[in-house]
């Protein structure tokens, strides 16, 4: 009996894990399917379809972008071209299918670059175009730059009801730059304001380019949408690339899967690659087997094959994202190359600390940074430490939207509690035995006796500002830059009823709230563009606040000298709003050097000591007064006033101040 007993568990386990067994494949299949967008879940590629890359020579292959100002149609046009060519279904709303982010879909801007791979016939031969939906403000400019690397030509975009606006202006001679082939287009065009011979006439006297036969299209209702490709494929060049060469590839993209590790966009400039095959970084000399080789169809598709000319991406073991490093070359495992040129490293403009708001999280925010840095590789990392904060990292960023975005992305994809610190630009300071150092910290920044020693000169960065609005507003706008420490360079009429301006402007003026007030004061209608402009001599100071006399070296800040009172008074106010009272007086105080500007107390917390004297002389309150006074006055010289993380986190929220 016992036996049989036994027999039957043996038999019911082995049931139990062969049903266990069988399920494990669907069940992982479903975790990474459910790890999907919905976009990717409900637009993903037929997985029965077969590609057969090598039937696509370079000379059917064509790699384009779409490029333009912020919201002028980039993304819908997009998701058009892919419901055309048969990438996605044409079925159900489609909108911003390679906006894959949640941030961008919560703002409506696109902020990263995203390839796709789509296939189609023409008079009868089948063409391989690999498109790059590219970001529009310029903040992002360093991912349109990348993007225009690897490709051999580019659609211009521009609003037909807007017009030329500023990122067009830069993002064209970006473009330009590059030797690149251009195809204006214009989009909106079903819009009861659009005004297409206008911005015709905008574009040709701008860019110098034809218009006779310009497109006009509307990418929302699909208007002359069939016409778009054609035009790729008859007026952009094929990529030059040669199959029978020895491998080589072009490292522009990368982002990390938490399956497979880090996940590489390549450019196959020359050569062959297949699955199996062992490679090496030109940059590191790290050696790596390819795992998984394909393209983005709108997401990974396995090929097992790229060559030269295509676009796909590549798996390869590399599990630390320092091994990812953008511009490097590929090559295959003992043959010699030529390495590929790469790109130039972003500048950063913009500079703030990043902290944990729990301490215990550091290292855990510490993986996660270096995860979102090797998908934005515009962004540098240097560790440091505040005595207020604790350990941290100070980080550079293209602008002010940029550094927003990366917050952003680490509270929504890490489910980071972080506090970031008043932004700062780099200021440059030439010493007098000619030596120079940037400063990116206040901490750093020279105190009195070193600068009237040692210090020759201090400089702070410029740029050149472009402005595009509508010319009843060229008043107000004069007013705004003039208030900014604006010089004018010049003015222009771009058609009878919009001015271009450019303005020399100082960096650390337009990386506050400049944009927001060019908005303000324009009803929405001005563009603004920046490119850096070298560095200027400056007055600058040093401003720290004073709790009770002792600094606060995460609210100091480098600033020049003409703003010190206006800024100095609006932050010991806001300060004064977020410390809470204590059991003695606190003084708020901003300073520079030895001289205080402004000042406020917050008043102590009071105990009724009083309360227990029905009547009597009064000399009894007064003597329990002035006891009181005293006990205040000792506790105030051992007391410590320590700025809490709430209250530092709510002065730097301006929407809460």
């Amino acid at each position: 009996m016992n036996s049989l007993l036994c027999q039957r568990g043996s038999l019911l386990r082995t049931l139990h894990s062969s049903r266990l067994c069988s399920r494990l494949p669907s069940q992982l299949y479903f975790k990474r399917w459910n790890s999907k967008s919905t976009t990717e879940k409900l637009k993903a590629a037929d997985p029965a379809k077969t590609i057969d890359l090598p039937s696509f020579p370079a000379e059917n292959i064509r790699n384009f972008s779409i490029i333009a100002h912020i919201d002028h149609g980039k993304s819908t046009l997009a998701d058009r071209l892919l419901e055309l060519t048969k990438t996605i279904s044409a079925s159900g709303s489609n909108k911003q299918v390679l906006d894959k982010l949640k941030v961008e879909r919560e703002r409506g801007i696109t902020v990263k670059a995203q390839t796709v791979s789509m296939f189609y016939n023409y008079k009868g031969k089948d063409y391989l175009l690999n498109l790059i939906d590219t970001p529009g403000h310029v903040d992002f400019s360093y991912e349109v730059s990348r993007s225009l690397a690897a490709c051999q030509g580019t659609l211009l975009l521009v609003d037909a009801a807007q017009g030329i606006q500023a990122q067009t202006v830069a993002n064209f001679y970006l473009a330009f730059g590059e030797g690149l082939e251009i195809i204006p287009i214009l989009n909106k065009i079903d819009l009861p304001g659009a005004e297409p011979e206008r911005v015709k006439q905008q574009i040709e006297s701008a860019f110098e380019l034809e218009t006779d036969a310009i497109l006009q299209i509307s990418a929302k209702s699909g208007i002359n949408i069939d016409q778009v490709l054609p035009n790729v494929i008859e007026k952009i060049p094929p990529p030059v690339a040669f199959k029978d060469r020895a491998f080589r590839g072009l490292l522009f993209d990368s982002w990390y899967d938490k399956y497979v590790g880090v996940v590489c966009m390549l450019g196959v400039k020359d050569g062959v690659l297949l699955k199996g095959d062992k490679v090496v970084s030109a940059y590191s000399g790290t050696k790596y087997e390819i795992t998984e080789v394909g393209i983005m169809h709108p997401e990974q598709v396995p090929t097992g094959y790229l060559h030269a000319g295509q676009v796909g991406y590549i798996v390869c073991g590399m599990k630390s994202a320092s091994e990812a490093h953008i511009g490097d070359t590929f090559h295959h495992l003992g043959q010699t190359v030529e390495v590929l040129p790469g790109f130039q490293p972003a500048q950063s403009m913009v500079f703030a600390g990043i902290f944990p708001v729990d301490t215990n999280d550091f290292r855990k925010l510490d993986e996660n940074i270096k995860k979102l840095t090797l998908n934005d590789a515009s962004v540098s990392v240097h560790k440091e430490t505040s005595h207020a904060l604790g350990q941290g990292w100070r980080l550079g960023f293209l602008g002010t939207l940029h550094m927003d975005v990366f917050r952003q992305r680490l509270e929504n994809e890490y489910d980071a509690n972080i506090i970031v610190t008043q932004p700062t630009v780099p200021y440059k300071i030439t010493y007098k035995d000619g030596s120079s150092r940037l400063v990116r910290n206040p901490s750093e920044f020279p105190d009195s006796e070193e600068r009237s020693f040692k210090v020759a000169k201090l400089q702070e960065p410029m740029v050149n500002a472009t402005l595009i609005f509508p010319e009843e507003y060229m008043g107000k706008l004069i007013e705004l830059c003039g208030s900014r420490r604006g010089e004018q360079l010049e003015y222009v009429f771009v058609d009878q009823t919009r001015v271009m301006m450019k303005y020399r402007l100082p960096l650390a003026e337009v990386v506050t709230d400049f944009y927001d007030e060019l908005k303000s004061r324009s009803s929405g209608y001005a563009s603004f563009d920046y490119e850096e402009a070298g560095y200027e001599d400056s007055d600058l100071v040093k401003m720290t606040v004073l709790l009770n006399s002792k600094p606060v070296d995460a609210l100091s800040i480098i600033l020049h000298k003409s703003q010190t009172d206006l800024v100095g008074r609006d932050w010991v106010k806001r300060l004064k709003g977020v410390i809470q009272r204590q059991l003695f007086d606190v003084s708020i105080q901003t300073a520079l050097g030895g001289k205080i500007i402004a000042r406020e107390t917050v008043q102590a917390m009071r105990k009724n000591v009083t309360a227990k004297c029905y009547g009597g002389d009064v000399s009894r309150k007064m003597k329990l007064l002035q006891k009181q006074k005293e006990g205040k006055k000792r506790m105030k010289m051992i007391g410590n006033v320590e700025l809490p993380q709430k209250a530092f986190y709510d002065f730097m929220d301006k929407s809460k101040s």
